[in-house]
C-alpha cells in the first residue's frame, strides 16, 4: 500500500468517522465558539455516521469567525484548551476579507508538519535535495510549516526572505538550489528578473518547482510556461490554508489533479446556493471538517474553494486512481474561488480559465482583468502588458480575442499596457480589478 493511503474508500470513510467522533468529544464542552454554536442547533458529540454528521452540523463561516475575534479580542473564542497551551501564531493573508489570526498548540503543529511531510514526500524530496523558500517570512503558516517539514525530512533548507528578486535568483545558482518554493505567479517573475539581469536558470540545478497560493500550479498552460522558463524542472502543485493547514497534494500520476489528504480531513463538495452534494464531474464549493487540529478546530468549514471531483466523496465502491491512491482526487485542482467567479452575458467566467488562455499564447508578459459592474450587464475586459520581445503585438492581441470567443464564446475587449506598466508580485498574483 502507498505511504500513508488507504486499501479503500470504505476504509477512509470508517477512518473519518473514528476521528470526528473523538473530535466532538474533545471540542465539547470545552470549545466555548462550537459548544455555543451546536447547542443551538442541539447537537451533541455523539456522531452516528458521516451522512449524521453532515446533516446536524451547521457549517462554519469565515465572516463568523471574524466577527467572534472581533467580538472576544484578539483570539476569539475558537480555542479548546486555556491560552497558555498555544505556542504557534498565524495568520490569514486577508486577500478575501480581514484577516483571521490563528493559534496551536505543540501537538497541532506536529499534525500539519507530518501533513506537510507527506507532500514533500510525493514531491519526491530527497535529504540530497536542497531547498529554497523565495518569498519573506511573515505571519502566513505555509512558509513556517514547509521549512520545518523539509528539514525534518533532512534536506537542505535555504530562506529567501529580505532579498531582491535578482538576488534570490543568483542564490538559486550559487547554492546548487534543486527544489524551489513559492507560487506560481512569483515563479514567473523571478524568471523573467533572472532574464533581465542575465542570470542562466538553466545552468542551476532546479529539478522541482512546489507551487502553491493561487491556482496556476494546476492549468496546463501555467505549468507549460514554467516548464519553459526553468528548464529541466516539473511543477509539483498543492494546496492549504492558515485556517486549515495543508489539505491536497498534486496526483504523482496525473499532473491538474489534486489529492485531498483524507487522513486528515472529512471533505464534502457543495453547490454553493443549493447546498446539495455534487456528484463526480461537477463544479462545487470544497466544505471541510480538520480532524487533527484539536486546539483551533473547524467544523464543515465553507472554503470558498471551487472544485470539480473525479468521485463523488460520499461513494464507497469507487475505483483507484491511476496513482493508485484512492483519496478524493480534484480535477483541474483549485479551480478558484466562489467570490471570483463573475457571470458575463450569460457565461461563468472563473479566473483559472482566463489564466488558461493567457498563458497559452507565447509573449504575453503580464495582464490585468477588469469587471465593469457600473452598467445593466457585467462588462470583462484584459490590460494586456507584452513581453519586450513579442515581435508582433497586433497579432497576439488578434490570437487572445480569439481564443477568449473559442473557449469562453464571449468578445473581450483587450487593451494595451505599456511595458513594465503592471504590478508583479511576490506572493497571490491579484490581476482581477472590479469597478
Amino acid at each position: 500500500m502507498l505511504s500513508n493511503s488507504f486499501a479503500s474508500r470504505a476504509d477512509i470513510r470508517a477512518h473519518q468517522l473514528e476521528m470526528l467522533r473523538s473530535l466532538m468529544a474533545e471540542l465539547l464542552p470545552a470549545n466555548k465558539f462550537y459548544a455555543k454554536k451546536l447547542a443551538a442547533q442541539g447537537v451533541t458529540f455523539e456522531v452516528s455516521t458521516l451522512e449524521s454528521f453532515s446533516k446536524q452540523v451547521p457549517f462554519t463561516t469565515k465572516t463568523e469567525l471574524v466577527e467572534d475575534q472581533l467580538a472576544h479580542p484578539p483570539f476569539g473564542t475558537n480555542l479548546t484548551y486555556p491560552l497558555e497551551c498555544y505556542t504557534r501564531y498565524h495568520q490569514t493573508s486577508g486577500t478575501s476579507g480581514a484577516p483571521l489570526r490563528w493559534l496551536d498548540t505543540p501537538e497541532n503543529w506536529e499534525w500539519m508538519t507530518e501533513s506537510w511531510t507527506e507532500i514533500l514526500k510525493v514531491a519526491g524530496l530527497q535529504p540530497e535535495d536542497r531547498v529554497f523558500f523565495a518569498f519573506s517570512f511573515g505571519p502566513f503558516i505555509g512558509f513556517w510549516l514547509a521549512f520545518e517539514s523539509a528539514a525534518r525530512l533532512g534536506c537542505l533548507c535555504v530562506p529567501g526572505g529580505g532579498l531582491s528578486s535578482a538576488a534570490r535568483a543568483q542564490a538559486i545558482l550559487d547554492n546548487r538550489i534543486t527544489v524551489v518554493c513559492c507560487t506560481p505567479t512569483y515563479a514567473i517573475r523571478l524568471a523573467e528578473v533572472a532574464a533581465e539581469e542575465n542570470i542562466n536558470l538553466a545552468s542551476g540545478q532546479v529539478r522541482k518547482l512546489i507551487v502553491a497560493g493561487e491556482p496556476g500550479g494546476s492549468i496546463p498552460a501555467v505549468r507549460a510556461r514554467l516548464a519553459e522558463l526553468w528548464p529541466g524542472a516539473s511543477v509539483f502543485d498543492h494546496h492549504g490554508m492558515t485556517e486549515t493547514g495543508p489539505v491536497t497534494f498534486q496526483c504523482p500520476a496525473v499532473p491538474g489533479v489534486l489529492h485531498v489528504m483524507e487522513r486528515s480531513y472529512f471533505p464534502e463538495i457543495l453547490e454553493p446556493a443549493t447546498l446539495r452534494s455534487m456528484s463526480a464531474g461537477e463544479t462545487g464549493e470544497l466544505v471541510l471538517t480538520t480532524l487533527g487540529r484539536t486546539g483551533s478546530p473547524l467544523l464543515r468549514y465553507r472554503t470558498g474553494d471551487l472544485v470539480k471531483p473525479v468521485v463523488a466523496p460520499s461513494q464507497r465502491d469507487a475505483k483507484p486512481c491511476s496513482c493508485g491512491r484512492y483519496e478524493l482526487a480534484l480535477e483541474g485542482g483549485i479551480l478558484g474561488r466562489v467570490d471570483d467567479m463573475v457571470v458575463v452575458r450569460g457565461v461563468n467566467v472563473y479566473p483559472s480559465a482566463v489564466e488558461e488562455i493567457m498563458r497559452s499564447c507565447p509573449g504575453v508578459a503580464e495582464y490585468q482583468v477588469e469587471i465593469g459592474t457600473g452598467q445593466t450587464l457585467t462588462e470583462l475586459s484584459v490590460q494586456l502588458e507584452p513581453a519586450p520581445d513579442c515581435g508582433n503585438v497586433a497579432d497576439l492581441v488578434r490570437r487572445l480575442e480569439r481564443s477568449f470567443e473559442t473557449a469562453l464564446a464571449l468578445r473581450v475587449a483587450i487593451t494595451l499596457a505599456p511595458i513594465g506598466a503592471l504590478p508583479r508580485f511576490e506572493m497571490k498574483g491579484k490581476r482581477w480589478v472590479r469597478h
